[in-house]
């Protein structure tokens, strides 16, 4: 047995003898203190072959989780504190407001870089748009007569084959469905690390910054397809095609310099990796108070929620992630429910029907003289009002960003859709060539801008905290669970709404024009509500503090609720401890 923690709390989980002191127990027995036993009487005794004999009812419901927890065997944690290189000092404290180090350059800069894997993404959403549009691409894949292709996955694969592609609609779409693979991955993974490896002081901030890359990719895809445009070859596809190469390279390459998750490490009992990693994330030495107190308390978590949530292997852990009951606050089910939810209200909003569809639809209005351009407007907008959200996560709180932004989308999809009712882009008629010409193009513009103000409070609100909520509201040992079933919602919703929208539009289907503005308009709404009475305040929390929250308190009284004690000293950790050498754990046992 390599090492194991010794003082106010002692753990040998390969012998079974465990001791803990517990202010919540009346115990009978023998107490430890450093090596030292001190019996029933207050007389001190070396080293007693005595267990600890628990004999008064539990004073609460965490005391039993507690001594479930120090009397059952568990090799997770022999493994957990292997330290080698001897016996190394960690430091737990009671104080909730120290349990991290202070923000460093370095911990932005490695952010900021896994953010960069959103440009891949926003790229690969924007481009479609353009590309769609191109009669030299309509014509090459299927001829005449088809209007749009409706999908949003890519990677490195798709480029080649949709690159090297001379006709046919089946081998693009199949690169896009490989594609799936690729791009749906990297957009689970990089919401989990960043959440995992970033400051909780800075955490909203942080996490924003991966959709201000999706905004840059959508930017960067607009400007290429503008470029590309007038092309009256297959360059006009093949190019916006092509340029992905960039953003997957870049990526691929950097990802390999970045360190593993210390969460992640202390999930698989990698102890002392993690804390150097945990040391290169926070610019503190290994040896650090900072870093010894913030990765006790990653242990004392993760052996809580392991002994909630037992491990059950791989199918198992994705049966954990809709464990418990629908009605009880902190169950795996409801935050499974909440994520994937989260994501698909983000979808509903209708946000992608204006950046996948906004090019076709403006030049069916009559008005917009180049909907190309317009379309470059309204994602400039988008870019630039994203960068709003690194202030207000970490100053306002990710809720009332989601209740406020809900309600500035629907007013603006309400007026949208009530001008084009009235005077706006359903009031066309027919020119001497036939073109269709809006009656009111002062209106149409006036509904532009007013799409333009939609697109603000999405890029500044639903559009980032979606993505920090989902990263923040899981437990340890279902976080990359959770996480991929709220990103797999996100990209499902797309698809759906990607799919059934030119059935709404299209003039020889649906034909809503600016009525499909009541649509998006009427599910803001029902973000709103879900907003409000769904989804809890994790602003200025760890993540371990937010397991704790959510099993305190309720999603419209969450932000009024503020951590009293760590986890560490709820599991009897705080103090100074020591992993010591084997050779002294042989003589102790």
């Amino acid at each position: 047995m390599p090492g194991y923690f010794r003082s106010p709390l002692r753990l040998d989980f390969g012998t079974r003898i465990l001791t803990v002191g517990l202010r919540m127990v009346d115990v009978e027995g023998t107490l430890w203190t450093d090596g030292m036993g001190i019996d029933s009487e207050g007389r001190s005794r070396r080293r007693p072959q005595t267990r600890l004999t628990i004999q008064s009812e539990f004073k609460s419901s965490f005391a039993s989780i507690c001594c479930h927890i120090i009397s059952a065997q568990s090799k997770f944690t022999s493994e957990l504190i292997t330290m080698p290189g001897g016996g190394v000092a960690l430091h737990a404290t009671t104080d909730v407001n120290r349990i991290e180090a202070p923000v460093t350059l370095k911990a932005y800069l490695m952010c900021a870089f896994a953010a960069f894997g959103g440009i891949f993404f926003g790229f690969d959403s924007g481009y479609i748009n353009g590309v769609t549009g191109s009669a030299v691409f309509i014509h090459s894949i299927e001829g005449d007569g088809v209007s749009a292709l409706t999908s949003s996955h890519n990677s490195l694969i798709e480029i080649l084959l949709n690159a090297a592609h001379s006709s046919g609609l089946g081998l693009i779409v199949s690169g896009r469905l490989i594609a799936g693979f690729g791009v749906g991955f990297v957009s689970a993974i990089i919401i989990l690390y960043m959440s995992e490896i970033s400051p909780r002081k800075v955490r909203g901030a942080l996490v924003s910054g991966y959709q201000f890359c999706i905004t840059i990719g959508l930017l960067l895809a607009s400007c290429v397809d503008y470029a590309t445009e007038n092309r009256n070859d297959t360059g006009s596809y093949r190019i916006p095609i092509c340029i992905q190469f960039a953003w997957g390279i870049i990526l691929a390459t950097g990802l390999f310099l970045l360190p593993e998750s210390p969460r992640y490490l202390v999930k698989k009992g990698n102890v002392d990796r993690a804390r150097h990693v945990l040391s290169r994330l926070r610019g503190q030495p290994p040896s650090s108070e900072f870093i010894e107190t913030e990765l006790t308390e990653i242990i004392a978590n993760h052996e809580f929620e392991k002994n909630l949530i037992p491990d059950s292997g791989y199918w198992g852990s994705w049966y954990q992630c809709f464990s418990g009951g629908l009605w009880t606050s902190n169950s795996n089910l409801r935050k499974t429910i909440l994520g994937t939810s989260l994501q698909m209200m983000q979808q509903w909003t209708g946000v992608n029907f204006i950046f996948y569809f906004s090019t076709p639809f403006l030049k069916s209005t009559g008005a917009i003289s180049n909907s190309f351009l317009t379309s470059i407007i309204f994602t400039i907008v988008n870019v630039v009002s994203t960068p709003i959200s690194f202030w207000t996560m970490e100053h306002v709180g990710r809720r009332p960003v989601l209740i406020w932004g809900a309600a500035g989308m629907f007013f603006c999809q309400i007026i949208v859709g009530a001008i084009g009712d009235t005077i706006g882009f359903n009031k066309t008629h027919l020119d001497a060539s036939g073109n269709t010409i809006a009656n009111n193009i002062a209106a149409v513009n006036a509904q532009v801008a007013f799409i333009a103000i939609y697109i603000f409070f999405f890029a500044s609100t639903w559009g980032p905290a979606a993505w920090v909520c989902i990263g923040e509201i899981f437990p340890i040992q279902i976080r990359s669970r959770g996480v991929a079933l709220s990103t797999a919602s996100n990209w499902l919703w797309n698809t759906i709404i990607a799919v059934i929208t030119p059935y709404m539009v299209d003039s020889d289907k649906g034909n809503l024009r600016s009525n499909v503005f009541w649509v998006w308009g009427g599910l803001c709404g029902c973000c709103w509500l879900y907003a409000y009475l769904l989804v809890p305040e994790t602003m200025g929390l760890s993540l371990e503090q937010v397991d704790q929250m959510m099993a305190e308190t309720t999603p419209r009284t969450s932000a009024k609720w503020r951590p009293t004690k760590t986890f560490a000293s709820e599991m009897g950790m705080a103090g100074d401890h020591k992993l010591v050498h084997d050779d002294e754990h042989k003589e102790l046992a």
